[in-house]
C-alpha cells in the first residue's frame, strides 16, 4: 500500500441552485440565487436572493411559468449588481481570492451543478467581473452524476432522475423549482451517498489489507 504524505486541508463546500428566464446563460437571466456553504462538514452560512434580470435579459414564459413567477414579480426582484455584491462579501469571509492554492478554494456542488456555474460564471461576466474562477477549485460535485453512476452500476434504476422524482425514491420531501429548498434536498442527498461512498472505500481498504 503506498503512503501519501498529505497536509489535509478544510474541505470547502458551496452548494448551488439557481432559478432562471431559460436555459441560455448569455441570452437569459438569474431570478433566484440561493447557496450554502459547508466547512468541514458543517452548514456555516446560506442564503437565498430572487434577482431582478438585468435589462438586456431575455424571460421566457415558458421558464417563468415553471418557477411560478411573473415578469411583474421578477421585476420588483433586488437589483442585480447588489445581489452580486453581497455574495462577493460573502465568499471572500471563507476564501482568499487571490491565493494560487486550489485547495483553499470552494468545491463547487449541486444538482446538475454545470447549469447552475454556466449561469453564475455570466451573472459575474454581466456585473464586470470576469475572475469567477478565484472562488473555486474547479473539482465540481454533481449528485445527478453521482446518481447516473449508481444506475450504471444497477443500485439504482428510476424512470427519471429530475430531483423532485428522486427525492420521493429516497423520502426527502421537496418543494421543487424554490433554490433554497433544492439545494437543501440536494445537500440531504449527497449526504446520503457520501455514506454509502465512505463504507465502501472502508470495505475496500479492509479487503486489500
Amino acid at each position: 500500500m503506498i503512503e501519501l504524505n498529505v497536509v489535509r486541508k478544510m474541505n470547502k463546500l458551496l452548494y448551488l441552485d439557481i432559478e432562471t428566464t431559460g436555459i441560455h446563460p448569455l441570452f437569459n437571466g438569474i431570478v433566484e440565487l440561493a447557496v450554502m456553504i459547508e466547512i468541514d462538514g458543517k452548514i456555516v452560512e446560506s442564503h437565498h436572493w430572487k434577482v431582478k434580470p438585468f435589462e438586456n435579459d431575455r424571460i421566457n414564459a415558458s421558464a417563468l411559468e415553471i418557477i411560478g413567477v411573473t415578469v411583474d414579480e421578477i421585476n420588483t426582484y433586488e437589483d442585480p449588481n447588489k445581489v452580486y455584491w453581497k455574495l462577493i462579501k460573502i465568499l471572500e469571509k471563507y476564501v482568499n481570492k487571490f491565493d494560487k492554492d486550489k485547495a483553499n478554494k470552494f468545491y463547487p456542488i449541486g444538482y446538475n451543478v454545470q447549469f447552475d456555474l454556466d449561469f453564475l460564471k455570466e451573472f459575474f461576466v454581466k456585473n464586470g467581473d470576469k475572475y469567477i474562477g478565484s472562488w473555486f477549485n474547479w473539482k465540481k460535485l454533481d449528485v445527478l452524476q453521482l446518481l447516473y453512476w449508481m444506475h450504471y452500476k444497477n443500485e439504482i434504476v428510476l424512470d427519471s432522475y429530475k430531483l423532485d422524482v428522486v427525492c420521493k425514491h429516497f423520502g426527502i420531501e421537496l418543494t421543487a423549482h424554490n433554490a433554497m429548498n433544492d439545494i437543501t434536498a440536494t445537500r440531504e442527498l449527497f449526504k446520503k451517498f457520501e455514506d454509502s461512498i465512505m463504507f465502501i472505500s472502508q470495505e475496500n481498504n479492509v479487503n486489500s489489507e
